[in-house]
Parts: structure tokens; sequence; C-alpha cells
């Protein structure tokens, strides 16, 4: 349905919710200060949910995950796949459920989902089975989900069908009352990063999706990457030149507090934060080929990370799962980025 389309059927239905453009209230967290370029990321292995036998519960996972990597403005998330090579499928159809089948594709596409912006996940992401219970799930709350009357420079938003005043550029719904129009031409249903033009005779602009991050310092939200392999988390990273700091999580590690005293101060640009799952990172690294041929498995696991850390000593339970392990690890390392 185009814009005007959908203009009719309001008018028809006398619908009229004012205009959340001149009623604005400040989002909870502007940033203190400006820009920000450094980033944290954060992988995590497909056995997290192998062990999981209901649907239910399966899905609870990525949705605690995710609400820990907002909560502590992760910037990227990596999905591994660390079971043996011989044990996966060939060919999946990911249009049935894959959460027993193919944990990656699962634990992505529920990632993806909760990362974006609620008015627009209707376009992006069509009737999954692997969507049945997201209902069940609590948002996110980040600043580019915002609330109608925030008032923000930035806006998340998918592209729609419809003519703009001037007969060029394209429509983007960004969850405002009316659509903005940008100068350039993109297919319908594309998700885009919009800087809202504080003239409405003027069209809006499409920024890259780092901006409101880079230039403002706004949390804008997680990138979802899959790897097949432990090793590709640190080969195939967006980075121009990779991760600088990268960090192991292992009950065999040193303790956060031993490895990061607070007298130490750290300088990085993208950090990236590895997590086990219930055999720990040692089982993907002998479940990777490339490692293996590296001579690197079982204790040498470590030697792939600048810091082998033990977040929790003294655990009283004798396992901590994965989702469990995310919220513990990153409260205990927060104080790195922080620089408190």
């Amino acid at each position: 349905m185009s814009y005007q389309e959908r203009e009719a059927k309001k008018r028809k239905t006398a619908y009229n919710g004012g205009n959340p453009q001149l009623s604005f209230r400040q989002p909870i967290n502007v940033p203190a200060q400006g820009g920000r370029g450094w980033t944290v990321s954060v992988a995590f292995p497909s056995s997290t949910i192998a062990t999981l036998a209901t649907a239910e519960q399966r899905i609870a996972v990525p949705s605690r995950i995710a609400r820990a990597l907002a909560i502590f403005s992760i910037d990227e998330v990596i999905v591994f796949d660390d079971s043996p090579v011989a044990s996966r499928p060939l060919n999946t159809d990911t249009s049935a459920y894959t959460g027993d089948t193919d944990p990656c594709h699962f634990l992505t596409h529920v990632l993806s989902y909760l990362e974006a912006p609620p008015f627009m996940r209707k376009a992006l992401f069509p009737l999954h089975p692997n969507l049945r219970l997201i209902s069940s799930l609590p948002g996110l709350d980040t600043p580019h989900h915002p609330h109608p009357k925030e008032s923000m420079s930035y806006r998340e938003g998918v592209t729609i069908a419809g003519m703009t005043k001037s007969s060029d550029g394209t429509l983007v719904d960004v969850g405002l009352e009316k659509p903005v129009e940008i100068k350039e031409d993109i297919p319908p249903k594309t998700r885009v990063t919009i800087k809202l033009s504080e003239d409405e005779s003027e069209p809006s602009e499409c920024v890259h999706p780092h901006a409101p991050r880079t230039e403002t310092g706004f949390y804008w939200g997680y990138t979802v990457r899959k790897a097949a392999s432990l090793s590709a988390v640190f080969t195939e990273s967006p980075y121009e030149n990779g991760y600088d700091m990268s960090i192991g999580t292992s009950e065999r590690g040193s303790p956060a507090s031993k490895e990061f005293p607070h007298s130490r101060r750290l300088q990085f640009n993208h950090m990236l934060i590895v997590f086990g799952g219930p055999r720990g990172i040692e089982y993907a690294a002998m479940n990777d080929e490339e490692l293996g041929g590296m001579g690197i498995q079982g204790g040498k696991t470590r030697e792939l990370f600048d810091h082998w850390v033990d977040v929790l000593p003294n655990q009283g339970s004798r396992t901590i799962r994965t989702e469990e392990a995310v919220f513990i690890a990153l409260t205990a390392l927060k104080r790195i980025w922080d620089n408190e």
C-alpha cells in the first residue's frame, strides 16, 4: 500500500493523531559529549541453544542477549558456529523453523528482528516460524526505537512507495505521522538512516548507519553478523584493521580485577569480547579447521586473545549459561570503555 493510499484510509477512519513533530520531548539518554569512534563487539556460539528442547526456551536466549547488548551499548554481535564440521547440515531450509536445525540462522534472525525499530518490522521481516513467539519478548527501548514525540535529529527509516512533492527522490517512513523525503532514489522496503531536516521545506538527508554514533555519540543499536567459525569472527571483521583488543572469557582465565586493575588505562579502537558455549571457547577452536592447522587447540586457545579473563571467580553454580555470562562479563568489563 502506497503512502497516499494509507493517508486516504486514515481519513476514512477519521484518524487524528496530531502532529508529533510539533510536540517534542527529549530522549532519556542524550550523550554527554560528542561523537564516539570506538566500538565494542560481542561474539557467542551457536551451541548456546544446542541443548535446549523447546521453542520457548530457544527464543528466550537471543532475547536476553539482545537486552544485554542494548543496556551496555554494544555495537556489533557475532554468532559463530562452533559445531563439528561433519555434523553441520549441507542445505538448511531457512524458510522453515531453524532453532533446531541451524542455530546460527535462528539466533541472527531473532537478534536482527529485535534490533529493528518496531514500526518497520512488518516491512522488513515477513512472517516466519522463527518469529512465532516474538511478541512475548521485551523490547530494547534504545534511542533508535524512538517514542513518537521524542526530539531526535536522527531516525531509522524504511523506504515506501509513493510520490514525493518534487516527483524526485524517495519517501521514508521514520515512525512519525508523515514520511520524510530524501533526494536519493531507493527501492521500497529498504532500511536507511536519516538525518532530519530542520526546514520542513527541505528534504532530509540519508546518512551512514554509524553517523548517529560517530557524530553525536548516540547509541544506535547493534549490527548482526554470522560467522562460520571462531577464526572467521576475527578474519571477517567489518573494521578495516580488525579488532585491536580481544578478550576471551573463560573460567580458566585470570580474574577481571587482576587483568584490568583500576589503575590501568586501556586504549582501543575496536574491542571484541568472545563467549564460549556449554563447553567453552576451546570447543569452538577444536571444531575450527583453520585454527587446527595452526595448532591452536585446547589450552593454546587463549593465544587467540589479548586477554583471557574469568569474569566471575568462585561462582556458586557449576555452570553459567552464555546469556548469563554476557550480563556478568559486560558488568565487570564496562569500566574499561567507560574509563572510570
